[in-house]
């Protein structure tokens, strides 16, 4: 029952995440930076806070998933406050989640990933203006989820421990490719993959993106030359706005990619720093990535590749180099 709790509140949680905090209310708000402002500086702030808070995760967890149902009710017509309230409650539960997720094994995790991506993918054309009912859905799922999670998620973790800021600044930067493509997609009205009937094709590779990432051991630096040439990949594929073949290729690097990520921070023993990585990764990095497809930049992203390739030989250089004194 436990395990299934958890499956549930990380899949529906994600699923909130998706398709009410991450699209639907910026399509309702027309991507209007001034309008939804405050959803960024909450989420950083409910980050902040469970960094520095007393309470046990499980307590957070239900206090903030109570919070975010509540600022539902009144979804889609927010008011800065309320988005400033309703980021504080996503912003504080992201890193629980991912802390949530040490208790998981690679196949629940896989299944929960799954159905986010398959649930994310099926209702994206739904209007976000009628998303009321959903979103109440999946956050009314998560919480009673939470009610039956382990109570391992309340150990408390030690504050002193090493933490790998290169791995931190890629993973941010794959969020930003990520987000700067993702955002611009869904407003370009000649290759819309997700409203253009491939919404097969897209659940379909999501779901081999997480098998293969699960499946198949590289070395870091294989690792972070893959998500790049795939990322590079699928920028090509839409500068070609060829949508068959990026609805392929995109999905898949996307969730490759997410695995990478997750598995990369459930090793982290320093909880306040699972707390800092997603502010990097959940706001920074895709507000970048939102501002990119706003102001129409995406055709600069190319040079993003180019800087993130060279620090990685540079890096691999110095490696070998050391080794070889060693």
């Amino acid at each position: 029952m436990q395990r299934l709790a958890l499956i549930f509140f990380v899949a529906f949680e994600l699923c909130y995440y998706l398709l009410i905090a991450q699209t639907g209310i910026v399509e309702y708000f027309n991507s209007d930076m001034l309008a939804i402002g405050t959803l960024p500086v909450g989420g950083v702030l409910g980050a902040i806070y469970v960094m520095f808070s007393r309470f046990s995760k499980k307590t957070l967890l239900i206090s903030l998933l109570s919070l975010q149902t509540i600022i539902t009710l009144f979804y889609p017509d927010f008011t800065p406050f309320m988005l400033f309230i309703l980021g504080i409650s996503v912003g504080g539960i992201a890193p629980i989640l991912v802390n949530s997720l040490k208790l998981q094994k690679g196949l629940e995790m896989g299944i929960s990933l799954a159905i986010a991506y398959t649930v994310g993918t099926a209702l994206f054309t739904t209007d976000p203006a009628s998303r009321l009912y959903m979103a109440l859905f999946f956050s009314v799922i998560a919480l009673i989820s939470v009610h039956f999670l382990p109570s391992m998620i309340e150990v408390k973790q030690r504050y002193k421990s090493y933490f790998d800021y290169s791995l931190l600044a890629m993973m941010t930067l794959w969020v930003f490719l990520d987000s700067a493509l993702f955002e611009t997609l869904s407003r370009d009205v000649y290759i819309p993959i997700w409203r253009g009937g491939f919404s097969v094709e897209i659940v379909i590779f999501h779901i081999l993106g997480i098998v293969a990432a699960f499946s198949y051991k590289i070395e870091r630096v294989q690792k972070e030359l893959l998500i790049l040439s795939l990322f590079a990949f699928s920028y090509l594929l839409f500068f070609l706005q060829e949508a068959l073949l990026l609805s392929i290729v995109y999905p898949f690097v996307i969730s490759y990619y997410n695995v990478i990520i997750l598995q990369n921070l459930i090793k982290v023993k320093d909880f306040r720093m699972i707390a800092v990585s997603m502010i990097f990764i959940g706001w920074i990095a895709s507000g970048a990535g939102l501002l990119v497809a706003l102001e129409n930049l995406i055709i600069f992203v190319p040079i993003v590749f180019l800087g993130a390739i060279i620090h990685m030989f540079n890096g691999q250089i110095k490696f070998n180099k050391e080794i070889h004194y060693v």
